[in-house]
């Protein structure tokens, strides 16, 4: 599967962006996708994940409220909406695939080469 990961910038803070994950290559819906992000120095962390069918999503409680995932199965892309954003949400944002929804890296065997989040205070 490749993915390719778009929608970063610069933004202030309180504002929004929609990220995208397109994928290609096999059968989208046969995954459940996840988005990851690495602040400047930090970790890979899990910031959203949705499941193969849409149904069930898992956010970080750091974005609860804020983000939203979504999936259009037909456009074999997923999207990560991302609203009152604050400058600890800056970060290279990633999208994974994995059989089943997982809140670990680990289970992601696909990756996209990411895309960057700045959120100026």
């Amino acid at each position: 599967v490749q993915l390719q990961a778009s929608g970063g910038g610069l933004v202030q803070a309180g504002g929004s962006l929609r990220l995208s994950c397109a994928a290609s290559g096999r059968t989208f819906s046969n995954y459940a996708i996840g988005w990851f992000r690495q602040p400047p120095g930090k970790e890979r962390e899990i910031v959203a994940a949705i499941a193969r069918s849409g149904s069930t999503t898992y956010y970080t409680d750091s974005v609860k409220g804020r983000f939203t995932i979504s999936r259009d199965n037909a456009k074999n892309t997923v999207y990560l909406q991302l609203n009152s954003l604050k400058p600890e949400d800056t970060a290279v944002y990633y999208c994974a695939v994995a059989p089943l929804l997982s809140i670990t890296h680990l289970a992601y065997n696909y990756w996209g080469q990411g895309t960057l989040v700045t959120v100026s205070s």
